[in-house]
């Protein structure tokens, strides 16, 4: 169907039924996002603007497209657009691409955004191509095996968990210092060698300070099987703070545990060493994600069907390279 009858806007109040009925029809039950699930709570959360999203309309108001803007990060300057639909009916005719459009036309009049970022599922690349045309993304990590397989089994498009990819945009520019585990130096120059805001780089050499205690902070997605832990501070009790918190986690039957490192510590390297003595590996660079910089790091409790990632461009083939040989 051709998108010259369709409409791109700000969600309103009346949408919240047709969002519903949207993530219904195509993920069943299974999207790990609920509040797609409950008018009720999108109305709220769109007044509170936690959760900001955009809908593709036909003439008679039926939602068949859909993706939100919302915090994501420890740093509330960083805003994710995600939780992307489109009706069946519609696919293949820009419903994307439109909603990419507005996003770009929103943008520079959200004086609270200072880092943008996307998170296109990987057992496809259309939306990683849509993005990339309309906007100046660029990708510098890789979420392995985010999604769980329950969200795709209504429409049969993977047959396993998801991988992502994040691609990041520079909307307030922050100059500041990363330092860079040496295991990763590679990583580093190739990733923020194409990246959209300038850094100062120096090498990760100190040892942890001893009088430091850590603090972490950890989110479980029991439904989606996730756990995503922000270390906010790395201590001498690193190891046996991490590996209690781990415990916890996997109790819970997590499948994926992602922590997240400041880059803004001149010992991240040994916090690194330590975390891939435990089984964890690269992701990639998180963009302004304590305000400074991030590192991602990510371990699976199965092994990745690495065949399974589809990624569109040759940045983010690479960064799949990086991932994989560090795994290994």
């Amino acid at each position: 169907m051709s998108n010259e009858i369709l409409t791109a806007d700000l969600f309103k109040p009346e949408d919240a039924e047709g969002v519903t009925k949207l993530f219904t029809e195509i993920y069943g039950d299974g999207y790990p996002a609920k509040v797609v699930y409950s008018p009720e709570e999108l109305i709220a959360a769109f007044e509170k603007r936690d959760n900001i999203p955009i809908v593709v309309r036909t003439p008679d108001n039926r939602v068949v497209g859909y993706s939100s803007l919302f915090r994501a990060a420890p740093d509330k300057g960083v805003y994710e657009k995600g939780n992307g639909v489109v009706s069946p009916d519609y696919r293949n005719s820009g419903v994307i691409s439109m909603i990419f459009q507005y996003v770009k036309k929103i943008l520079p009049g959200m004086n609270d955004v200072n880092m943008f970022f996307g998170e296109p599922v990987c057992n496809e690349i259309y939306i990683q191509k849509a993005a990339i045309s309309v906007l100046p993304v660029v990708e510098t990590a890789l979420e392995v095996a985010l999604m769980p397989a329950k969200a795709y089994e209504k429409e049969k498009s993977a047959s396993g968990r998801v991988s992502t990819l994040l691609m990041f945009m520079t909307l307030t520019p922050n100059p500041h210092t990363v330092h860079i585990p040496d295991i990763y130096a590679d990583y580093f120059k190739y990733i923020y060698d194409g990246f959209d805001d300038r850094r100062v780089f120096l090498q990760s050499k100190e040892d942890i300070p001893s009088l430091l205690q850590t603090r972490i902070d950890t989110q479980i997605f029991d439904n989606a099987g996730i756990a995503r832990v922000a270390v906010h501070e790395a201590g001498s009790d690193f190891e046996e703070v991490f590996l209690s918190e781990e415990q916890r986690i996997m109790s819970r039957n997590a499948e994926v545990i992602q922590v997240w490192l400041k880059l803004s510590w001149p010992w991240v390297g040994r916090v690194v060493r330590l975390l891939k003595d435990k089984g964890y590996f690269f992701g990639g660079i998180l963009p302004q994600w304590f305000g400074e910089d991030g590192l991602l790091m990510q371990k699976t409790t199965s092994q990745p069907d690495w065949q399974e990632i589809h990624l569109f461009s040759e940045r983010a083939k690479k960064i799949l390279e990086f991932v994989k040989a560090d795994w290994q």
